[in-house]
């Protein structure tokens, strides 16, 4: 691990390219608002496609912010240093995403009624899009192998740590009916359901067209295409998109092209174990 590139807060690894200790005192001190509405994904889990989607699902499908808006400052993210920038020019409700795990979201969060949409992906696919992600980010240490890279993901060594710890923190919330589960294999397959469960969930009352609209939008191919979305706007010694693209394929599954059979064989039986006594079922444990 490079000295420099990362700050440890609570742990967890966070790259100093966007968090500060101020932004993480301001993110522990955020006055959390009942209307606010927080994504919550382990990284590489869908953040990018639920910026693109959340303010379409607030507003009604009016495109023009996700259009107009780089998407760091259009759906900003709690923890990272430009949110004190911008949430004050955020619409209500406002829409915001972290990667903090559960105990550590802002102490006004609890006791508020602010909304909360926590994504799910497969660690697999997670852990290949990250390897990736690694190797065109310059602010990041280079993955090594990917074996090497597998072994620091099971044992936590990455950013925000284990996603086993990550999602276990936010399967085991009193938020009750506060909180909505998704998964991104679900949103890959079923966009329309996915947008339909977030309109309901958050009481947008989108019609029909509307859902129509934002899923044109938001499908992986269409929105690799959006400046605003696609981290183009990122200069190429910060995010070198020659070596792999930001938004690169968008599709579940992708991870059976990288493992081979051992590979996956320890990886998934680290996963289980670490997952053991959980009462959830997600979709790739039926794989």
């Amino acid at each position: 691990m490079s000295s420099g590139r990362y700050l440890l807060h609570h742990g967890l690894l966070m790259p100093t390219v966007a968090h500060s200790e101020e932004s993480l005192k301001y993110a522990e001190n955020f006055l959390v608002k009942d209307t606010d509405v927080f994504v919550v994904t382990y990284p590489k889990s869908g953040t990018t496609w639920m910026q693109e989607i959340l303010p379409l699902v607030l507003n009604g499908g009016d495109l023009t912010p996700v259009q107009t808006i780089p998407n760091w400052d259009r759906v900003p993210w709690l923890e990272e240093t430009r949110t004190a920038l911008v949430v004050d020019c955020l619409p209500s409700p406002r829409a915001l995403v972290t990667h903090l795990p559960y105990h550590l979201m802002p102490a006004s969060f609890y006791s508020s009624k602010a909304k909360v949409i926590y994504v799910m992906r497969n660690p697999k696919d997670v852990m290949v899009s990250s390897f990736h992600f690694h190797k065109m980010a310059s602010f990041l240490d280079d993955p090594g192998t990917f074996q090497e890279f597998m072994e620091k993901f099971l044992e936590g060594q990455v950013l925000f740590g284990k996603w086993t710890d990550h999602v276990k923190s936010w399967r085991h919330t009193e938020l009750g009916d506060r909180i909505l589960y998704i998964t991104y294999e679900e949103m890959v397959q079923d966009l329309h359901g996915a947008l339909r469960h977030f309109s309901d969930f958050l009481g947008s009352n989108l019609s029909e067209e509307a859902i129509q609209r934002i899923a044109e939008h938001c499908y992986f191919n269409n929105m690799k295409t959006n400046s605003m979305s696609n981290y183009s706007l990122v200069p190429q010694e910060i995010m070198d998109s020659s070596k792999s693209a930001f938004l690169r394929k968008g599709i579940a599954g992708d991870w059976k092209n990288h493992f081979g059979p051992e590979q996956e064989v320890r990886f998934s039986s680290v996963i289980r174990g670490e997952m053991e006594g959980e009462s959830f079922l997600f979709p790739w444990d039926l794989e």
